[in-house]
């Protein structure tokens, strides 16, 4: 059984290298910013998890899954996920208030009672911040999405996920009233620094860069982000 640190080493890797997805390898010093701990004990830790063939990794090199290591960081997000799902629906906790539960959550390893778990929620495809949720194979379905900030002027999306899970977003967000599946209208977009006008819910709001960088979108219309041929 690998420890609470391998998972969430093997955790941040499939964040890293597969829903990030600009690269199937990660340098140490990537890896240890994500896991805010010092190179020095990456480098450590990956030789272990490479004596258990879970990742490849040479001295000095990049580090990438296995086979066996991807399944196993999957298996942790999926556990994640599902917690998060049902804290979230079953529990009535806020979506800022179910990371860090199901981050210790997360570590019970029963197979059947994760099972049980996706059953009783009906097998939810997305996580309450609209994360995919992979399936008891490993395998995970990431649709494409665009950020609100690449919406132009005049067109309509849909809100499908928030990229920053942070409390402190997330409750930015609850605050001006925003929810996943609310439809948003840009009415204006300066170019100079990139500041939107976004009307949501009978309310207009002037929102920043690293507001709109973080909020995930498809069109309003045909719920796609790629390939639209909708006009505005």
């Amino acid at each position: 059984m690998l420890s609470f640190t391998e998972e969430n080493y093997l955790k941040a890797l499939v964040q890293l290298t597969i829903f990030e997805a600009s690269s199937s390898e990660v340098g140490v010093n990537k890896l240890a910013a994500s896991l805010e701990v010092k190179p020095a004990t990456v480098s450590d830790m990956v030789r272990k998890l490479r004596d258990k063939k879970l990742v490849n990794y040479e001295k000095y090199g990049k580090v990438s899954l296995t086979d066996e290591g991807r399944l196993a960081g999957m298996m942790v997000i999926r556990r994640h996920r599902l917690w998060e799902t049902f804290l979230y629906n079953k529990l009535d906790f806020t979506w800022d208030e179910v990371h860090e539960l199901a981050e210790e959550l997360e570590h019970i390893h029963s197979k059947k009672l994760i099972n049980r778990l996706d059953q009783f929620l009906e097998y939810p495809e997305f996580d309450p911040h609209g994360d995919a949720i992979p399936d008891a194979q490993g395998e995970i379905k990431i649709p494409f999405r665009k950020t609100l900030s690449e919406v132009q002027k005049g067109e309509r999306c849909k809100v499908v996920a928030v990229k920053d899970n942070s409390i402190e977003f997330l409750q930015y967000v609850d605050k001006i009233g925003l929810s996943i599946q609310d439809e948003i209208m840009v009415s204006d977009k300066e170019e100079f620094d990139s500041l939107m006008t976004i009307v949501f819910n009978e309310s207009e709001l002037v929102v920043s860069p690293r507001f709109s960088d973080n909020i995930f979108v498809v069109c309003a219309t045909c719920q796609k982000a790629k390939d639209c041929t909708c006009k505005a």
